[in-house]
Formats: structure tokens, sequence, C-alpha cells
């Protein structure tokens, strides 16, 4: 199933924000993103009805397993070539940029050669 960019975005958001602080809720991401709160609402509802998150009752968000899945991949990719980018000298905010927009279009093919090709270099 295709997942849109901004789901991708708003799923690796939840895991960073999980291993940084533990806890996750709307607002956390509404300010991590600089998203309005009801943007973020729909953005969950969306997440929740396709399988993505699970809210318990008190609010907390958590991934499920295939949400888990594709944060780790968008994450791992991001990392990856923004770091790559800055080894080959491109300044941190441009890598960063860079990367985010990359990793929802490489495919798994070419991501994979890069990953190949940046550890044979380390």
């Amino acid at each position: 199933m295709k997942i849109h960019e901004s789901a991708e975005n708003y799923l690796e958001t939840i895991l960073i924000l999980s291993q940084k602080n533990g806890n996750v809720r709307s607002i956390d991401i509404a300010n991590e993103l600089a998203f309005s709160k009801p943007s973020v609402s729909v953005a969950m509802k969306n997440l929740r009805n396709s399988g993505h998150i699970l809210v318990d009752g008190d609010g907390y968000i958590s991934l499920t397993e295939s949400g888990r899945r594709i944060a780790e991949m968008i994450y791992e990719r991001h990392t990856l070539l923004s770091d790559w980018f800055i080894q080959l000298g491109v300044s941190e905010k441009t890598a960063r940029e860079d990367a985010c927009r990359i990793e929802h279009v490489i495919s798994a093919e070419s991501f994979s050669a890069i990953k190949r090709h940046v550890g044979r270099l380390e």
C-alpha cells in the first residue's frame, strides 16, 4: 500500500519524539512540525484509520507494527542521506532539507545501492 509523503513525515516524527521523550501526544507533533493542532488532529485520525498508529485514552500516540516499519525506513533514509551529503561537503541545513525530500521518492533499489556504496566508504 502506498502511503503519502505527509503521512510518512508524521510517522517519522512520532518515532523520533517517542525515542526522545517516551510519550507522544498530538500537541508534541504540532509543536515539532510547526503545524496547527487541527491539522495534526486530522492527520492522526487518518493514520489511526489506516492502522499505522494507536491512540490511548489519555491521548498518547504509539506506532503499530506497520507504522513503525514505515517510520524506521524513512528515518534510516533521512539519516543516511543527510550524513552522506554532509560528508560530501553540503551544508548541514541543505543536506537535511534535500534528504527530507529525497527520502520519500527514492526507490528501494537505489537506496540499497547508496547504502552499500556509503558502507564501502566508511
